[in-house]
C-alpha cells in the first residue's frame, strides 16, 4: 500500500505496512493536519486511536513512519530529535512503525510549524 504526502510544493511516496496501525491509517485516508516539528521529526494528530503494538520502540530509522499514540500522531522521522544521542533518530516514547518514506527525503526539513500536510492514497 502507498501514500502521497504533500506539504508546500513537495510531495513523497511512503509505503505503509501491513501492520494493524497501518490498516488503520489506510482506512482514515485522506487525512490533513498541521505540522508540528521536533529537531528532525513532524507529527501531526490524526483521527486514528491504536494502543501500542508489541515490537513499538523509541528507536526509529530515517524516513520512518510511526504512529504515537500518546498524542495520536502520525509522525515523520527524518533526523535526530532533541533526545537523540549523536546521530541517532529517537522518538520522544516508543511509536508503532507502519511505514517508509521512500527516495529522496529533502524538503522534509523545510516544513514548517503549522504547515498543510496531506497524505492520501498514491
Amino acid at each position: 500500500m502507498q501514500v502521497k504526502i504533500k506539504a508546500n510544493s513537495y510531495s513523497w511516496t511512503a509505503s505503509i505496512f501491513d501492520t494493524p496501525t497501518g490498516r488503520l491509517i489506510m482506512e482514515a485516508l485522506p487525512i490533513k493536519g498541521r505540522a508540528c516539528r521536533w529537531g528532525g521529526e513532524i507529527y501531526f494528530s490524526i483521527p486514528v486511536n491504536e494502543p501500542l503494538e508489541p515490537n513499538a520502540t523509541d528507536l526509529v530509522s530515517i524516513g520512518a513512519l510511526g504512529y504515537w499514540p500518546t498524542g495520536n500522531a502520525f509522525c515523520i522521522f527524518f533526523g535526530p530529535t532533541p533526545v537523540s544521542m549523536g546521530n541517532e533518530i529517537r522518538a520522544a516514547s516508543a511509536v508503532n512503525i507502519f511505514g517508509q518514506v521512500e527516495g529522496d527525503l529533502s524538503g522534509l526539513d523545510s516544513v514548517a510549524d503549522g504547515e498543510e500536510l496531506t497524505i492520501a492514497e498514491a
